[in-house]
């Protein structure tokens, strides 16, 4: 009996090491994997399952070793539904902790800056990140606009030029709330006191920034353009900026005419003083600082020069030359 007692005591004691080993690689060891994987998991599905498919996928050696160190650390309730998407070496402790912190695959949506509300809505659409009937409804929805903080009657201009990363399969409202916030969280209190200082309020200064990000694409020049509608503000001047008759006009088809110029709309700028009612495309960053911080200048006027630049002038006479020399290079250039 003894003989029998020792030889169990010594199998015992040699299979120790090797049963440390084994629990050493499940636990220590990274699994590899051959070929990335995708994931998904439901929103209510039990650790067993995700321990089961985390094995059935390759991801983990052992849906056992999983389940006791989830109990182990008590995070069996604490996984989040997601798509997860696996390619790195990782251990069972690493990839728990990804599901515990909700680490999915993100995806991407880059909105650029002067994008209007419909080519933002258009593009969303389009990406696959929402319906466009549904979008379009928040938009203009002033209850959901108001919950935001927004005094306005849609969320043109609000929307913040931006590249997210956001979970497949997130709703229309909480996308759009995104971009508001992204907006809300640009604007500093430094910013903020710029705009109050210059007479400012919130939509007035986003409806300003809007203008300028239409005006130029060259972030160097946003300030003296600024300083230029801020002139004319402070003078009681038209600002007589074509983007926002365009933004007027319904359908526009991209030539301009002096039709255009003289139909009156909310929007056109060269019958009506002061702003227009709201913004007519997101600005970015750099358009809405020049909006609150504009050039020290007395230019009243810019024309383009042809080279994606303006020409700023202080005189309506010194405009018309600038304007003139405009008209004689384009002409110039198309008889090249």
């Amino acid at each position: 009996m003894r003989k029998y007692t020792l030889w169990f005591v010594s199998l015992i004691i040699l299979a120790a090491p090797v049963t440390a080993l084994l629990i050493y690689i499940q636990i220590s060891v990274p699994q590899t994997i051959s070929t990335p994987v995708q994931l998904e998991i439901q929103p209510g599905t039990g650790l067993s399952k995700v321990a089961s498919d985390l094995q059935g996928a390759g991801v983990v050696r052992s849906a056992l070793v999983v389940k006791l160190l989830a109990r182990w650390k008590q995070q069996g309730g604490q996984i989040q539904a997601g798509n997860y998407r696996f390619s790195n070496p990782a251990t069972p402790g690493e990839i728990l902790n990804r599901l515990v912190q909700g680490d999915v695959e993100k995806v991407s949506l880059t909105l650029p800056e002067g994008f209007t509300l419909q080519e933002i809505i258009v593009r969303t659409a389009e990406k696959g990140f929402g319906e466009k009937g549904r979008l379009l409804e928040l938009a203009y929805d002033t209850d959901f606009i108001g919950s935001l903080g927004i005094e306005a009657g849609s969320l043109e201009g609000y929307l913040f030029p931006e590249t997210y990363l956001f979970a497949p399969g997130i709703d229309e409202k909480s996308l759009l709330k995104m971009m508001v916030i992204q907006l809300q969280n640009n604007l500093d209190a430094e910013l903020k006191k710029a705009a109050e200082k210059n007479g400012l309020n919130l939509h007035q200064w986003v409806t300003l920034a809007s203008i300028i990000e239409k005006e130029t694409g060259i972030v160097a020049e946003m300030p003296l353009i600024s300083s230029v509608f801020h002139n004319r503000l402070k003078r009681n001047i038209p600002l007589q900026t074509d983007p926002t008759v365009i933004y007027g006009i319904k359908n526009f088809d991209g030539n301009i005419t002096r039709k255009h110029l003289t139909t009156p709309t909310p929007y056109n700028t060269y019958l009506i003083r002061g702003l227009p009612p709201g913004p007519i495309a997101s600005p970015g960053l750099a358009a809405l600082n020049a909006a609150v911080h504009p050039a020290e200048s007395k230019y009243l006027y810019f024309v383009a020069r042809g080279d994606g630049g303006h020409k700023f002038s202080k005189t309506l006479k010194e405009h018309n030359v600038a304007v003139r020399e405009y008209l004689n290079q384009r002409r110039r250039n198309r008889k090249k």
